[in-house]
């Protein structure tokens, strides 16, 4: 299964930078800290129900953002921040300050709040993008057998989820595990149940 990284090497990091007004290195320690808390997200509201709305939600993404590269010009940052919203709903901004008041050896300067709060919109769409491709592949391969429901809870939307979190090799974020960033595991993990339940619109 394709790794955190190998979407991390697709970003344009250097127009990430140039949107968020700092350098390349505090652009992908900024990204290398938010993807895993976004993915983090969304594995615990698959975890508690959510997984049928989440691989809808993929689904209607589709492949486009991550098909030949990704392009900044292509994202829609609206549509980030309400994919933001369902994932992290009233912890958002306790996401936010947990990711945020860091100073990774490789950023040439602080990754604050602020930065994150920026930054988060416009990996949304490209995380959904990205899962949209690897769910696909997965169910292409099981066309040959069985193919598994995406609210399967030993398979589907959740095992791409926990692929790609269980691939991580630097201090990600996962639902059920514990985070470099403080308490960033206990907020991801209070989130279930939160995306496609309809307290956020």
């Amino acid at each position: 299964m394709s790794s955190l990284e190998e979407l991390i090497s697709q970003l344009p990091i250097g127009d990430i930078a140039n949107k968020l007004g700092v350098d390349s290195g505090t652009a992908e320690a900024a990204v290398k800290q938010a993807l895993p808390a976004l993915l983090g997200g969304l594995e615990a509201n698959a975890k508690d129900g959510g997984a049928d709305s989440i691989a809808k939600a993929v689904e209607q993404h589709g492949t486009s953002l991550v098909d030949g590269g990704v392009s900044l010009d292509d994202v829609d940052t609206a549509d980030g921040e309400k994919i933001v919203d369902h994932v992290f709903g009233d912890k958002k901004q306790d996401v936010v300050a947990a990711l945020g008041n860091t100073q990774p050896a490789a950023a040439a300067s602080p990754i604050s709040g602020d930065l994150i709060g920026k930054l988060l919109p416009m990996l949304a769409p490209v995380v959904m993008s990205f899962l949209a491709k690897q769910f696909q592949g997965k169910s292409a391969a099981s066309d040959a057998t069985a193919a598994e429901p995406a609210s399967s809870g030993g398979g589907g939307i959740g095992d791409v989820l926990g692929g790609l979190l269980g691939g991580l090799t630097g201090g990600g974020a996962s639902a059920s595990g514990g985070s470099s960033s403080g308490g960033l595991g206990d907020i991801l993990g209070s989130l279930g149940g939160l995306f496609g339940s309809g307290t956020k619109k």
